[in-house]
């Protein structure tokens, strides 16, 4: 039982290929191709405006040569989004539980978004490593400590996504193993689990968009 609990984070396999590709671009299959007409339904209304919404709260904390960043963004949080959100089905396989997939992709960001710092703005990126007022004695060390935060940055995120959503699920599984199990013994709690089970699961489409 304990580890049928975590079979739910494990790669799904079919003929003993890896099914993680399929599970994530699926999602994209889900969002329609552009018409040559501005409004073809409601569906693509709703959806421009999301997409407007995102690149525009992406984009406002940067200037105006930084966003051609806006694309690729947008495609990653609009991809994320949708893989937690359809993660949270019955039966289904959430991509971004696997530790790996969060590396692969945050770690190709990171590394981008670092050495363009470097070469476009030089100063500004290393002044980051440096508060400014800081005691001549203390120099050394708080250059050694941003330095590190700076480098496990990406780790440090992606351990923070995989956790959050692993929790989150194995919580909405343990509840309603719960639930089904007081069922026959204790209807009056079940129906309190039940209602706390739906409650999580609130909880749980609001981490799957805040991730």
């Amino acid at each position: 039982m304990n580890l049928s609990f975590f079979d739910q984070f494990a790669s799904p396999h079919f003929m003993a290929i890896p099914l993680i590709l399929i599970s994530m671009l699926f999602p994209a299959l889900l969002i329609p191709s552009p018409d040559s007409r501005w409004v073809t339904n409601r569906f693509s209304t709703l959806q421009s405006w999301l997409l407007h919404l995102i690149t525009k709260q992406l984009m406002i904390p940067l200037d105006k040569k930084g966003h051609k960043w806006a694309i690729i963004l947008t495609s990653l949080m609009t991809l994320l989004l949708t893989i937690n959100l359809l993660g949270l089905l019955p039966y289904t396989f959430t991509p971004t539980t696997q530790l790996s997939m969060n590396m692969a992709l945050a770690f190709p960001l990171w590394l981008a978004t670092l050495l363009t710092g470097l070469r476009n703005q030089p100063s500004a990126s290393l002044g980051h490593l440096l508060p400014e007022g800081t005691p001549t004695p203390l120099i050394p060390a708080l250059i050694l400590i941003e330095t590190t935060s700076l480098l496990i940055r990406p780790l440090a995120l992606g351990v923070r996504l995989t956790a959050n959503l692993t929790a989150g699920h194995l919580l909405i599984q343990l509840i309603s193993t719960a639930t089904t199990v007081l069922l026959p013994i204790l209807p009056a709690v079940s129906i309190l689990t039940t209602t706390i089970l739906l409650l999580l699961t609130i909880l749980e489409v609001a981490v799957a968009m805040i991730q």
